[in-house]
């Protein structure tokens, strides 16, 4: 009678432990949607946030370091140039294309995350922004 009992309490463990495996299997791995605009936006102001808040990090060290140096070679080219504000000028084009350019990346980067895991776009319900999920 202990053993048939002790059986049945072992089958009904292995019951239980089955279910609960493949239910943690059957649930979907909860991604946290990406804002695109909020990283470009990051990108554009400082070079390189976007990509950090992307996950990043060494694109964004690189985005950085590189909209840090253009300035301040900038500058030095500026001072030692006969004509400095030619090459200030340059410097400053070549900044704000620099951080379109880190922008449009970090945009791109997470609109991708964004498809690649279902989040499709975003819209405007009620005055709060959020994101709208395809079903497939």
């Amino acid at each position: 009678m202990l053993k048939r009992a002790t059986a049945i309490l072992m089958v009904g463990l292995v019951l239980l432990v089955a279910f609960q495996v493949m239910g943690a299997a059957q649930e979907e791995e909860q991604v946290t949607p990406k804002n695109p605009l909020l990283y470009g936006l990051a990108s554009f102001v400082i070079p390189g946030a976007g990509q950090f808040l992307n996950g990043e990090t060494n694109k964004a060290l690189t985005h950085f370091l590189i909209g840090v140096a253009i300035p301040v070679v900038g500058y030095y080219a500026a001072v030692a140039s006969p004509t400095p504000l030619l090459v200030a000028s340059t410097a400053g084009v070549a900044q704000l294309g620099w951080a379109l350019f880190s922008a449009m990346d970090a945009y791109e980067v997470a609109r991708r995350f964004n498809e690649e895991h279902g989040v499709a776009a975003l819209y405007m319900k009620d005055g709060e922004i959020g994101f709208l999920w395809r079903w497939s």
